[in-house]
């Protein structure tokens, strides 16, 4: 079975699976409990490590997606998932610890942070619907993968993201960061992935909490800092300034 006959079979076989969660979850986008939201715990993952684990859709999902790159010699591998709130605080918590101990101000510190990293409580992985993926076959492997440049040119992910901009908007993933000069928020990231028929309810399920006030219920570090003006931006740049195609 060529690659094109493959694809196509995969998809006529759960186009009716498919559907019906994209449905069914856009009508239920309000029933997501605010810890579902923030990391803090959600009934529909699934998965036993930080590799493994996600919404359950989207496993299957992706499933499907790397049985397609495999056809094309593409190993999809996942080097994050799901990533829950006390992660990502001793993520936020450990850099700004370091960068204010080396002398920078605490606002510049946390505007270097938020340049890829994001604040805990506001992560798109704490859904289980996200994943940072490269391809196990690219050659040379280098000690950081998770850099801009590796997915382009001569760069050993260079294709994995051809074969992405192709075919993974057929099985719902689509990139989070664009390579958009006019996009604000967080830098470029062409190896982070979201699935849209699950994250798309969910964001607009996140949009009626108040960040500010969990960050400082949860006293994340720096959050004297977080001022009304900052969860603004924050919110309008770094939560809804993304591909179009996941608000």
């Amino acid at each position: 079975m060529n690659r094109k006959q493959f694809i196509t079979t995969t998809l006529c076989a759960s186009a009716g699976i498919a559907l019906i969660p994209h449905i069914t979850m856009a009508a239920t986008s309000n029933d997501y409990t605010r810890n579902q939201l923030i990391g803090k715990g959600n009934p529909e993952l699934t998965g036993s490590t930080y590799l493994t684990t996600m919404h359950q859709e989207t496993a299957a999902a992706f499933a499907k997606m790397k049985a397609a790159a495999a056809q094309d010699n593409i190993a999809i591998e996942v080097v994050s998932a799901y990533r829950s709130f006390q992660r990502q605080k001793e993520i936020f918590e450990r850099k700004y610890t370091e960068f204010t101990n080396n002398g920078l101000d605490p606002l510049d510190t946390i505007e270097k942070i938020i340049e890829y990293s994001t604040l805990p409580g506001t992560s798109r992985h704490h859904w289980g619907t996200d994943l940072d993926i490269i391809d196990a076959n690219g050659r040379p492997r280098p000690r950081s993968v998770l850099q801009a440049k590796h997915f382009h040119g001569n760069g050993p992910f260079c294709k994995l993201k051809e074969w992405l901009n192709v075919y993974a908007s057929d099985f719902g993933f689509y990139e989070v960061y664009t390579n958009n000069a006019q996009r604000k928020g967080f830098n470029y990231e062409p190896w982070h992935m979201s699935y849209a028929p699950v994250s798309k309810p969910m964001l607009q399920g996140y949009k009626a909490l108040d960040v500010g006030e969990i960050l400082r219920e949860e006293q994340v570090l720096g959050n004297a800092y977080f001022t009304a003006d900052f969860i603004e931006r924050y919110r309008r740049e770094h939560i809804l300034d993304i591909n179009p195609e996941l608000l």
